[in-house]
Protein backbone atom coordinates (compact mmCIF):
# COMPACT_ATOMS: atom_id res chain seq x y z
CA UNK A 1 0.00 0.00 0.00
CA UNK A 2 1.10 3.74 -0.42
CA UNK A 3 -0.06 6.75 1.00
CA UNK A 4 -1.31 10.01 -0.44
CA UNK A 5 1.05 12.39 -1.08
CA UNK A 6 1.65 15.70 1.03
CA UNK A 7 1.47 19.06 -1.05
CA UNK A 8 5.13 19.46 0.16
CA UNK A 9 5.82 16.34 -1.75
CA UNK A 10 4.02 17.72 -4.97
CA UNK A 11 5.74 21.22 -4.53
CA UNK A 12 8.90 19.71 -4.48
CA UNK A 13 8.32 17.45 -7.50
CA UNK A 14 7.38 20.14 -9.96
CA UNK A 15 10.11 22.48 -8.43
CA UNK A 16 12.56 19.73 -9.27
CA UNK A 17 14.52 20.61 -12.42
CA UNK A 18 14.15 17.18 -13.96
CA UNK A 19 10.63 17.77 -13.61
CA UNK A 20 10.60 20.10 -16.90
CA UNK A 21 12.94 17.44 -18.71
CA UNK A 22 10.21 14.90 -17.72
CA UNK A 23 7.50 16.99 -19.56
CA UNK A 24 9.19 17.39 -22.63
CA UNK A 25 10.31 13.82 -22.54
CA UNK A 26 6.58 13.39 -22.11
CA UNK A 27 4.81 14.90 -24.94
CA UNK A 28 7.42 13.50 -26.99
CA UNK A 29 6.59 9.77 -26.04
CA UNK A 30 2.84 10.51 -26.33
CA UNK A 31 2.95 12.44 -29.70
CA UNK A 32 4.96 9.11 -31.21
CA UNK A 33 2.73 6.85 -29.46
CA UNK A 34 -0.44 8.77 -31.03
CA UNK A 35 1.23 8.22 -34.59
CA UNK A 36 2.58 5.03 -34.44
CA UNK A 37 0.55 3.05 -32.07
CA UNK A 38 4.34 2.22 -29.97
CA UNK A 39 7.08 3.84 -29.47
CA UNK A 40 6.06 5.67 -26.19
CA UNK A 41 8.69 3.18 -23.72
CA UNK A 42 11.22 3.43 -26.72
CA UNK A 43 11.30 7.06 -25.92
CA UNK A 44 10.12 7.50 -22.61
CA UNK A 45 11.63 4.57 -20.38
CA UNK A 46 15.26 4.86 -21.47
CA UNK A 47 14.92 8.99 -21.04
CA UNK A 48 13.21 9.43 -18.21
CA UNK A 49 15.58 6.28 -16.41
CA UNK A 50 18.12 8.60 -16.85
CA UNK A 51 16.73 11.78 -15.55
CA UNK A 52 15.21 9.45 -12.47
CA UNK A 53 15.65 5.65 -11.97
CA UNK A 54 14.28 2.49 -14.37
CA UNK A 55 11.40 2.45 -11.53
CA UNK A 56 9.77 5.69 -12.32
CA UNK A 57 10.45 5.45 -15.56
CA UNK A 58 8.85 2.19 -16.05
CA UNK A 59 5.83 2.42 -13.13
CA UNK A 60 4.56 5.97 -14.47
CA UNK A 61 5.05 5.07 -18.31
CA UNK A 62 2.81 1.93 -17.12
CA UNK A 63 0.23 4.03 -15.43
CA UNK A 64 0.07 6.63 -18.07
CA UNK A 65 0.71 4.91 -21.01
CA UNK A 66 -2.73 2.02 -19.74
CA UNK A 67 -5.19 5.38 -18.93
CA UNK A 68 -4.43 7.47 -22.02
CA UNK A 69 -4.29 4.34 -24.48
CA UNK A 70 -7.29 2.41 -23.48
CA UNK A 71 -9.64 4.54 -25.46
CA UNK A 72 -7.41 5.04 -28.63
CA UNK A 73 -7.45 0.45 -28.20
CA UNK A 74 -10.64 0.33 -27.88
CA UNK A 75 -11.10 2.13 -31.40
CA UNK A 76 -8.89 0.43 -33.11
CA UNK A 77 -9.76 -3.17 -31.94
CA UNK A 78 -12.04 -3.58 -35.52
CA UNK A 79 -8.98 -3.61 -37.34
CA UNK A 80 -7.00 -5.86 -35.72
CA UNK A 81 -5.37 -9.48 -37.13
CA UNK A 82 -6.49 -11.18 -34.09
CA UNK A 83 -4.85 -14.58 -35.45
CA UNK A 84 -2.04 -12.69 -35.23
CA UNK A 85 -2.57 -11.01 -32.33
CA UNK A 86 -3.59 -13.86 -29.52
CA UNK A 87 -1.08 -16.62 -29.79
CA UNK A 88 1.36 -13.85 -29.49
CA UNK A 89 -0.24 -11.91 -26.37
CA UNK A 90 -0.80 -15.04 -24.39
CA UNK A 91 2.74 -16.03 -24.35
CA UNK A 92 3.74 -12.12 -23.67
CA UNK A 93 1.08 -12.19 -20.39
CA UNK A 94 2.64 -15.56 -19.11
CA UNK A 95 6.05 -14.32 -19.08
CA UNK A 96 5.47 -10.84 -17.79
CA UNK A 97 5.90 -11.66 -13.92
CA UNK A 98 9.43 -13.18 -14.69
CA UNK A 99 10.43 -9.42 -16.00
CA UNK A 100 9.06 -8.12 -13.13
CA UNK A 101 11.31 -9.77 -10.82
CA UNK A 102 14.25 -8.45 -12.94
CA UNK A 103 12.74 -4.58 -12.88
CA UNK A 104 12.71 -5.28 -9.06
CA UNK A 105 16.02 -6.88 -8.44
CA UNK A 106 18.39 -6.04 -11.29
CA UNK A 107 21.07 -3.24 -11.19
CA UNK A 108 19.57 0.06 -12.61
CA UNK A 109 22.35 1.00 -14.30
CA UNK A 110 22.91 -2.84 -15.98
CA UNK A 111 19.15 -2.46 -16.79
CA UNK A 112 19.80 1.10 -18.68
CA UNK A 113 22.27 -0.62 -20.99
CA UNK A 114 20.16 -4.07 -21.99
CA UNK A 115 17.28 -1.12 -23.01
CA UNK A 116 19.67 0.36 -24.62
CA UNK A 117 20.94 -2.77 -26.30
CA UNK A 118 17.96 -3.93 -27.02
CA UNK A 119 16.93 -1.15 -28.99
CA UNK A 120 19.92 -0.76 -31.10
CA UNK A 121 19.68 -4.67 -32.02
CA UNK A 122 16.08 -4.13 -33.60
CA UNK A 123 17.19 -1.39 -35.31
CA UNK A 124 19.90 -3.12 -36.69
CA UNK A 125 17.73 -5.77 -37.82
CA UNK A 126 15.33 -3.28 -39.41
CA UNK A 127 17.60 -1.05 -40.73
CA UNK A 128 19.05 -3.84 -43.04
CA UNK A 129 15.52 -4.28 -44.86
CA UNK A 130 15.75 -7.87 -43.82
CA UNK A 131 11.51 -8.98 -44.43
CA UNK A 132 10.63 -12.77 -43.53
CA UNK A 133 8.67 -14.21 -46.79
CA UNK A 134 6.87 -16.81 -45.08
CA UNK A 135 3.54 -16.76 -42.28
CA UNK A 136 5.06 -17.63 -39.24
CA UNK A 137 4.08 -20.42 -37.60
CA UNK A 138 2.40 -21.00 -34.14
CA UNK A 139 6.04 -21.38 -32.27
CA UNK A 140 7.06 -18.28 -33.77
CA UNK A 141 4.15 -16.71 -32.54
CA UNK A 142 4.68 -17.54 -28.85
CA UNK A 143 8.02 -17.17 -29.25
CA UNK A 144 8.26 -13.25 -30.01
CA UNK A 145 5.55 -12.98 -27.05
CA UNK A 146 7.53 -14.58 -24.59
CA UNK A 147 10.42 -12.28 -25.78
CA UNK A 148 8.29 -9.22 -25.56
CA UNK A 149 6.14 -9.70 -22.29
CA UNK A 150 9.89 -10.63 -20.63
CA UNK A 151 11.22 -6.79 -22.02
CA UNK A 152 7.29 -5.72 -20.42
CA UNK A 153 7.84 -6.71 -17.02
CA UNK A 154 11.04 -5.69 -16.93
CA UNK A 155 11.32 -2.62 -18.50
CA UNK A 156 8.27 -1.68 -20.07
CA UNK A 157 9.79 -2.26 -23.62
CA UNK A 158 7.79 -4.82 -25.39
CA UNK A 159 8.12 -3.05 -28.64
CA UNK A 160 10.92 -4.75 -30.68
CA UNK A 161 10.14 -8.60 -30.86
CA UNK A 162 7.09 -7.49 -32.26
CA UNK A 163 8.70 -4.34 -34.51
CA UNK A 164 10.69 -7.45 -36.11
CA UNK A 165 7.90 -9.85 -36.50
CA UNK A 166 5.13 -7.25 -37.51
CA UNK A 167 6.61 -4.88 -39.75
CA UNK A 168 9.27 -7.43 -40.96
CA UNK A 169 6.14 -8.87 -42.99
CA UNK A 170 3.66 -7.79 -45.44
CA UNK A 171 0.49 -6.18 -42.95
CA UNK A 172 -0.45 -2.45 -43.67
CA UNK A 173 0.64 -0.07 -41.60
CA UNK A 174 -3.35 0.54 -40.29
CA UNK A 175 -3.40 -3.60 -39.01
CA UNK A 176 0.15 -3.76 -37.25
CA UNK A 177 -0.67 0.39 -35.58
CA UNK A 178 -4.29 -1.16 -34.62
CA UNK A 179 -2.19 -4.67 -33.49
CA UNK A 180 -0.24 -2.79 -31.70
CA UNK A 181 -2.52 -0.59 -29.77
CA UNK A 182 -4.56 -3.54 -28.95
CA UNK A 183 -1.70 -5.70 -27.86
CA UNK A 184 -0.07 -2.83 -25.31
CA UNK A 185 -3.09 -2.47 -23.47
CA UNK A 186 -3.90 -6.18 -22.69
CA UNK A 187 -0.53 -6.56 -21.53
CA UNK A 188 -0.25 -3.57 -19.17
CA UNK A 189 -3.32 -4.95 -17.41
CA UNK A 190 -1.12 -7.34 -16.69
CA UNK A 191 1.58 -5.45 -15.71
CA UNK A 192 -0.24 -3.56 -13.18
CA UNK A 193 -1.55 -6.44 -11.29
CA UNK A 194 1.87 -7.71 -11.55
CA UNK A 195 3.46 -4.62 -9.87
CA UNK A 196 0.87 -4.10 -7.63
CA UNK A 197 1.65 -7.85 -6.21
CA UNK A 198 5.18 -6.93 -6.42
CA UNK A 199 4.78 -3.30 -4.41
CA UNK A 200 6.39 -1.08 -6.67
CA UNK A 201 3.93 1.26 -6.93
CA UNK A 202 4.96 4.09 -4.44
CA UNK A 203 3.57 7.70 -4.29
CA UNK A 204 6.32 9.19 -6.16
CA UNK A 205 5.02 7.24 -9.15
CA UNK A 206 1.44 8.18 -8.52
CA UNK A 207 1.85 12.06 -8.19
CA UNK A 208 4.55 12.21 -10.97
CA UNK A 209 1.75 9.62 -13.37
CA UNK A 210 -0.58 12.20 -12.84
CA UNK A 211 1.35 15.37 -13.33
CA UNK A 212 2.69 13.83 -16.59
CA UNK A 213 -0.35 12.04 -17.76
CA UNK A 214 -2.22 15.13 -19.37
CA UNK A 215 0.61 16.04 -21.18
CA UNK A 216 0.94 12.62 -22.99
CA UNK A 217 -2.65 12.34 -23.89
CA UNK A 218 -2.20 15.23 -25.61
CA UNK A 219 0.23 14.87 -27.20
CA UNK A 220 -1.12 11.36 -28.35
CA UNK A 221 -3.87 13.04 -29.26
CA UNK A 222 -1.92 14.81 -31.64
CA UNK A 223 -0.05 12.16 -32.75
CA UNK A 224 -3.15 10.31 -33.89
CA UNK A 225 -4.15 12.82 -35.76
CA UNK A 226 -0.92 13.11 -38.19
CA UNK A 227 -1.03 9.55 -38.71
CA UNK A 228 -4.27 9.91 -40.67
CA UNK A 229 -3.34 9.57 -44.36
CA UNK A 230 0.18 9.49 -43.72
CA UNK A 231 2.25 7.49 -46.72
CA UNK A 232 3.09 3.75 -45.79
CA UNK A 233 6.42 4.66 -45.97
CA UNK A 234 6.52 7.73 -44.40
CA UNK A 235 5.47 5.64 -41.17
CA UNK A 236 7.94 2.58 -41.66
CA UNK A 237 10.56 5.73 -41.67
CA UNK A 238 9.01 7.46 -38.50
CA UNK A 239 9.04 3.97 -37.00
CA UNK A 240 12.84 3.55 -37.52
CA UNK A 241 14.10 6.82 -36.35
CA UNK A 242 11.80 6.68 -33.13
CA UNK A 243 14.33 3.59 -32.37
CA UNK A 244 17.61 5.50 -33.52
CA UNK A 245 17.44 8.43 -31.42
CA UNK A 246 15.70 6.77 -28.23
CA UNK A 247 18.70 4.32 -28.56
CA UNK A 248 21.39 6.41 -29.07
CA UNK A 249 20.19 9.11 -25.91
CA UNK A 250 19.45 6.28 -23.39
CA UNK A 251 23.05 4.98 -23.18
CA UNK A 252 24.14 5.64 -19.81
CA UNK A 253 27.47 7.86 -21.31
CA UNK A 254 24.72 10.55 -21.28
CA UNK A 255 23.69 11.02 -18.17
CA UNK A 256 25.29 14.64 -17.54
CA UNK A 257 22.73 15.59 -20.56
CA UNK A 258 20.05 14.90 -18.23
CA UNK A 259 21.13 15.34 -14.73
Amino acid sequence: MFALPATETITALIADPRFILAVGVSFLAGLVRGFSGFGSALIYIPLVSAIYEPRIGVVTLLLIDFVCGTPFAIREARRCNWEQLLPVALAAVLCIPLGALALQYADPVMLRWAMAALVFSLLAVLASGWRYRVTPRLPVSLGVGALSGLGAGAVQIAAPPLLIYWLGGASSSIVIRANLMVYFILLEIVSIGTYWWRGLFASDTIILSLLLGPVFILAMAGGAWMFRGSAEQTYRRVAYLITAVSALLALPIFDGLFR
